[in-house]
């Protein structure tokens, strides 16, 4: 608000609601307004104003009566309204356009209600447009456009002022004087003479149209309060806009007067800091901030960094020694440099490549594993014969409790290396694996860069356990961040999140182990060398307790060799009757059970040596918990033994199938999955479909009902390989005729009757043996399977690989019931391979293995 003629109209301070057109270059640059009052009281004399006028058209302005209007005129019509008017009475008639991007304006793209003006000067401007200053007089309606071209000339009729005295009037004008001098005083922007004019202006319509003029208010608000001819009504819009105005600028002083006490305390802090740093130079005194730059300056020198990483880290302490100690963003970059200063970037450890070392150390801590010790033994040779070469990724593969984990920490102990490790199991979010962005709060790098920094090296063994089971969610894919870890071709610029630099994963040994190769993506399969490490034997685990578990739990009970002593036929017996297992860790943990119980007996003052055999383990352990059922399970028909490969290693399963008076249903439980069951439905089609070579009543299956069940029900099982099993179940069934009960089988069948080949041939050999099964029907084609299997194994176990059920139904079924099929002649009976007679006896056993 101010009666400077040459100061452009202060803009709005905040948007109003009315105004919906958007400000656009036109021939409005800025309006300077001045009130023309009269000294006295007297009504000024009406000026003439003729009924036709020229029209010029505005942009995103309103003129009122009594306003001085500076205008840059551009246009070509505009300019010669100019000229018209120059040449006549100088008197022209503003109205503003509804849009202000509409170029050449029609009656329809015009407020109706404008303010008559006189052009009092006139003067070119360096840019070709001309400049022109207006002083509007009175109000008034355009009737219509006379004239279009060259320019408008309209017919108007003028609207003056009318008011007669009344105490709301008296009212109203204190109130908005009052109002106007208040946001006067309230708006850094306005001179405080302005409340001089304001003081000047008696007439009430004089007021309301100087304040309309020069608050900040919208273009369709502006025209409303010229469209209002009652002056009572226009100046309680009038107090309406500026009660707005008021609260706008009342709470905008609010927040600065804030803002400056914030800034005023920290410059306070500042000042007094800088006096600090000056008294303590005095007198010889360390600065604490300058030393810590200098600290961390020293720490990313010692770090050795790549050289883009140690610009970042200059970079970021440059930035840091801008920031105030106080502020949040100083603690974040600080933290950020100590990251990269302790990350070890060449820091690496030297390799011990000595084969023979490497082989004595792998023996020591683990049984057998032969093709683990052979691969790692040929890593390090290529390791002594390249060292530029990059690190391997291995991923150990097997049931638990088989040495995944412990035979990375062997590995690291034969290399020389640290060893690190990180459990992947039910990890569901990316950033565990790559980091958090700095933007967050609290964010920091992933798991891979803060192990790393732990071990201290840039070349540990890197054990990534349980892969196979890291989960994904509405976070991320964790699996898929581990693509970038896990690929040797790209690992040497893996980028943190966090640290949003490369780091070289290059020579880092990586390790994963995993259950079950299933879960685990495709492309994450792809980039490991899988090798599988299956379960023990019964042999084999009673070597590794003597070996390994049993002088582990004697030192860490306080007990020694002479103390307790366990024989041959306790291990035996704790493996046997006390485990079901393909690893070797519940063993570990009942002869800890043992030491513990030795431990009391010892304690009291026992003296002699505690020997432990068969007869004592009930006493340490209870009564045993498994035993050999085969021969109950398979004692009478319809009950077969099936032979099952799961993520703990290989199991022995029973099916077993009877019959009901029905219709001919099929019925299947024991919580089998949809493979399985078609499995089950083959099975039943060939038994339909072959009754007569069977020798089974057709009539019978007709009006039987079959119930298939898998005993474990709690437990899902699913696979094609129990198709075997379950047609020899039903034939059994509906034969009369018994299952041999020393006999395990698996393969999947066709409905021609063929046997096809399977997986996990090795854990489901090594089940069946320690269950106790002497005779094995496996898939002709997975003979070369066999050599998987131990040596020791084999001899103790009979191994008959079928081509069709034939075979499968001759070797299993008792008596011998099943003839060969007439169209193909008959038959000899399934290759064999047998197992070598005992010494001391005239004759093998039989070609069924039964003893």
């Amino acid at each position: 608000m101010t009666n400077d003629r040459n100061k452009p109209e202060r803009k709005d301070k905040t948007p109003d609601p009315s105004r919906s057109e958007d400000p656009d270059q036109n021939d409005l640059s800025s309006v300077s307004v001045s009130i023309e009052e009269p000294a006295g009281e007297q009504e000024p004399e009406h000026p003439r104003i003729p009924e036709e006028v020229p029209i010029l058209t505005i942009r995103d302005a309103v003129a009122f009566p009594g306003a001085i209007v500076p205008l840059e005129i551009g246009r070509t019509k505009s300019r010669k309204v100019i000229d018209a008017a120059m040449e006549g009475d100088r008197i022209i008639g503003l109205l503003a356009q509804r849009h202000s991007e509409t170029e050449d304006p029609g009656i329809s793209d015009l407020y109706r209600i404008g303010t008559a003006a006189m052009i009092l000067r006139m003067a070119p401007l360096p840019n070709g447009n001309i400049s022109i200053i207006c002083h509007g007089m009175v109000r008034f309606g355009l009737e219509g456009l006379l004239q279009s071209d060259p320019f408008l000339i309209g017919k108007i009729h003028t609207r003056y002022d009318e008011v007669g005295p009344s105490t709301e009037l008296d009212a109203l004008i204190h109130t908005v004087r009052e109002m106007a001098v208040k946001f006067v005083e309230l708006s850094p922007n306005v001179p405080d003479e302005a409340v001089s004019v304001l003081n000047t202006i008696d007439r009430p319509g004089a007021l309301a149209d100087f304040l309309g003029q020069n608050l900040g208010i919208g273009l369709v608000y502006k025209q409303e309060l010229l469209e209002t001819f009652d002056i009572v009504q226009r100046l309680r819009k009038i107090s309406a806009a500026l009660t707005s105005q008021l609260e706008v600028l009342e709470l905008s002083q609010k927040i600065q007067k804030q803002v400056k006490s914030e800034i005023d305390k920290s410059q306070r802090e500042y000042y007094l800091k800088e006096q600090l740093k000056a008294i303590r130079r005095e007198l010889g005194e360390v600065d604490e901030r300058t030393a810590e730059f200098d600290d961390l300056r020293g720490r990313i020198d010692a770090a050795k960094m790549p050289e883009q990483v140690a610009k970042e880290a200059n970079r970021e302490l440059e930035r840091m020694e801008r920031i105030p100690q106080a502020s949040p963003e100083y603690s974040v970059a600080r933290d950020y440099i100590e990251w990269l200063c302790d990350i070890p970037w060449s820091v690496s450890t030297k390799d011990r490549l000595d084969i023979n070392r490497a082989a004595k150390v792998l023996d020591e801590d683990h049984y057998d594993l032969e093709k683990v010790k052979k691969r790692i033994l040929e890593y390090l040779a290529v390791r002594k014969l390249n060292p530029e070469g990059r690190g391997p990724i291995l991923c150990f593969a097997g049931p638990p409790g088989v040495g995944k984990t412990s035979l990375g920490k062997s590995i690291a102990r034969a290399l020389g290396r640290h060893f690190i490790r990180i459990s992947l199991g039910g990890i569901r979010d990316e950033a565990e694996i790559r980091g958090h962005r700095r933007t967050y709060i609290g964010s920091m790098p992933g798991r891979v860069i803060q192990e790393i920094r732990k071990a201290g090296t840039n070349n540990p063994v890197f054990m990534l356990d349980e892969v196979d089971k890291v989960g994904t969610d509405f976070r991320g894919d964790p699996s898929s961040a581990l693509l970038e870890v896990l690929d040797p071709a790209q690992n040497d610029s893996f980028t943190d999140h966090y640290l949003d630099v490369p780091f070289d994963l290059s020579h880092v040994m990586f390790i994963a182990t995993a259950n079950y190769m299933d879960p685990i993506p495709p492309a994450l399969r792809d980039r490991m060398e899988i090798i599988n490490l299956p379960g023990y034997t019964l042999r084999e685990k009673v070597l590794i307790a003597r070996q390994y578990l049993l002088p582990r739990q004697l030192k860490e009970n306080g007990l020694t060799a002479k103390q307790v002593g366990f024989s041959e036929r306790a291990l035996t017996a704790i493996a046997q009757d006390y485990t079901r297992e393909a690893g070797v860790r519940n063993l570990e943990r009942e002869i800890g059970s043992i030491c513990r119980g030795a431990a009391v007996k010892v304690t009291r003052g026992l003296k002699k040596k505690i020997s432990i055999t068969p007869k004592a383990l009930p006493d340490f352990l209870g009564a045993a918990r498994f035993e050999l059922e085969t021969a109950q399970r398979t004692s009478t028909p319809g009950v077969v033994t099936g032979l099952a490969f799961t993520p703990v290693g290989g199991e022995v399963i029973f099916i077993e199938a009877t019959a009901m008076p029905g219709r001919g249903g099929l019925m299947l439980t024991g919580q089998i999955g949809d493979v399985m069951k078609e499995s089950a439905q083959a099975a039943y089609s060939i038994v339909r479909s072959r009754s007569k070579e069977l020798k089974i009543d057709a009539e019978v299956l007709r009006r039987s009902d079959l119930h298939i069940h898998v005993p474990a029900g709690a437990v899902p099982k699913d696979g094609p390989s129990a198709g075997v099993a379950m047609l020899t179940a039903l034939v059994s069934l509906f034969k009369d005729a018994p299952v041999r009960p020393d006999v395990a089988m698996t393969g999947e069948i066709t409905l021609r009757g063929a046997v096809l080949p399977i997986g996990g041939v090795k854990e489901k050999v090594l089940a069946a043996h320690r269950a106790g099964i002497r005779t094995v029907i496996l898939p002709e084609r997975n003979r070369p399977s066999l050599d998987d299997v131990p040596k020791d194994v084999r001899r103790q176990l009979e191994f008959i690989f079928a081509k069709n059920i034939d075979q499968v139904l001759r070797a299993a079924l008792r008596g011998g019931v099943i003839r060969s099929r007439k169209k193909t002649g008959s038959r000899k009976r399934a290759p064999s391979v047998k197992k070598p007679a005992r010494k001391k006896k005239s004759a093998s056993t039989s070609s069924a293995g039964r003893r």
